[in-house]
């Protein structure tokens, strides 16, 4: 047989199948693929239910339902301060993934560098060079996950096409601050680039920060992209509802390329995200809120079990430091004796570095029912007492 596409023949499974199919072989509790408990928002669940009645189901518009682009733009101008057009600045995707491959595809040619940021949730680099772009890295240093100016400029040069990241942060939990994102859009100016932004966790930022929108930020409007996620928002991972918001200028290109990859999303999801963005206010703060609290249960009981927890100011997700247990391996060896052995799953943090990394941090999700949090602190506990640090 001729060879096969040697991008994707030679990677991995992806790290979230791999642990949560452990987890469901050893019937572990999974903490590590991002995924919420329950059943999402039974107020937006009843909408889709009466859409699917009530409705075509067929074909939607390409570029998405006129009621949920409206909506996705009063959303951003109401939150975050991006004035967009909603006929001519939004599209809705099949899920934030088919908006990060339909606006990388649509902008990177070949030779295009592309600054990054690791840790990277793991789809970047694939679609990057999928594109034929050329990725230039810059490490976000652990504990704080500062950025590092010096570097991020010298990444910068004549063949950037755009920077892509993920405010608040996939996996470490940072929320980019107003000077760092004011830095990228400075550098992004200077070097004519676009900013490329994941913000599907926009409202899950912490303890009063306030996740900002490159969008927003002086001489961005017309060079930059930002993409959401119904999943994230509403807890409804499964229901694949993402939206874009980019620049006038950058919007044909990617809605041609949105068109050869999924085309469309079924219309009464649409409806029903379109309903749920128009809440009030109140409603999204109970989200953040809630998910807050979780993060405390979780972060709270893991230091009483000897973790040295990270500081997590937005997403599902927070980053424990596995030296403070005294282990000597790897990240992703402690994620296997983990699960296999305490029955409890999380994401090796090295999984989001270009090639993998061994790293001393793990991620957990916390995105879940009380009872599975504490379940998995009681699973714990034993655990660690009887190995007692003798790894």
């Amino acid at each position: 047989m001729k060879p096969l596409n040697p991008l994707f023949a030679n990677l991995g499974t992806t790290i979230f199948e791999v642990m949560s199919g452990l987890a469901r072989d050893h019937q572990a509790i999974n903490l590590g693929q991002g995924f919420p408990d329950g059943n999402g928002s039974p107020a937006i669940v009843a909408k889709a239910q009466e859409a699917l009645a009530d409705r075509p189901n067929q074909y939607p518009p390409m570029l998405g339902l006129p009621e949920l682009r409206q909506a996705v733009a009063a959303h951003g101008a109401r939150f975050f301060g991006v004035d967009a057009d909603w006929q001519s600045q939004v599209i809705v995707t099949s899920g934030a993934t088919e908006a990060l491959a339909a606006t990388l595809l649509g902008l990177i040619a070949p030779g295009d560098e592309v600054v990054m940021f690791e840790p990277m949730y793991d789809s970047y680099l694939p679609i990057v060079r999928l594109a034929g772009g050329v990725p230039k890295l810059v490490r976000l240093a652990p504990p704080t996950w500062a950025v590092p100016e010096a570097e991020l400029r010298a990444a910068f040069g004549p063949k950037t096409k755009l920077i892509l990241f993920n405010t608040p942060h996939n996996p470490t939990g940072k929320v980019f601050s107003a000077a760092d994102l004011s830095l990228i859009a400075e550098l992004c100016r200077a070097h004519d680039a676009i900013a490329v932004c994941d913000e599907v966790y926009e409202h899950l930022a912490f303890d009063g920060t306030k996740h900002r929108s490159i969008m927003a930020e002086p001489g961005m409007a017309d060079r930059a992209v930002r993409i959401g996620s119904a999943g994230k928002t509403f807890s409804l991972t499964g229901w694949k509802v993402g939206y874009i918001t980019a620049a006038p200028a950058l919007m044909p290109v990617i809605a041609k390329t949105h068109q050869f990859l999924t085309f469309t999303t079924p219309p009464n999801l649409q409806a029903a995200v379109a309903w749920g963005l128009a809440q009030e206010d109140g409603f999204f703060q109970t989200l953040g809120q809630e998910m807050q609290r979780k993060r405390d249960l979780l972060s709270d009981g893991l230091r009483r079990l000897g973790f040295d927890v990270q500081a997590s100011a937005g997403t599902y997700f927070l980053t424990v430091d596995i030296r403070s247990l005294g282990y000597p391996g790897s990240d992703a060896d402690f994620c296997r004796r983990l699960t296999l052995e305490a029955g409890v799953a999380a994401i090796p943090v090295g999984a989001f570095y270009d090639g993998g990394l061994e790293t001393p941090y793990v991620r957990f999700c916390f995105c879940k029912d009380d009872s599975t949090l504490t379940g998995a602190l009681d699973r714990l506990a034993p655990y660690l007492a009887k190995v007692g640090g003798a790894w």
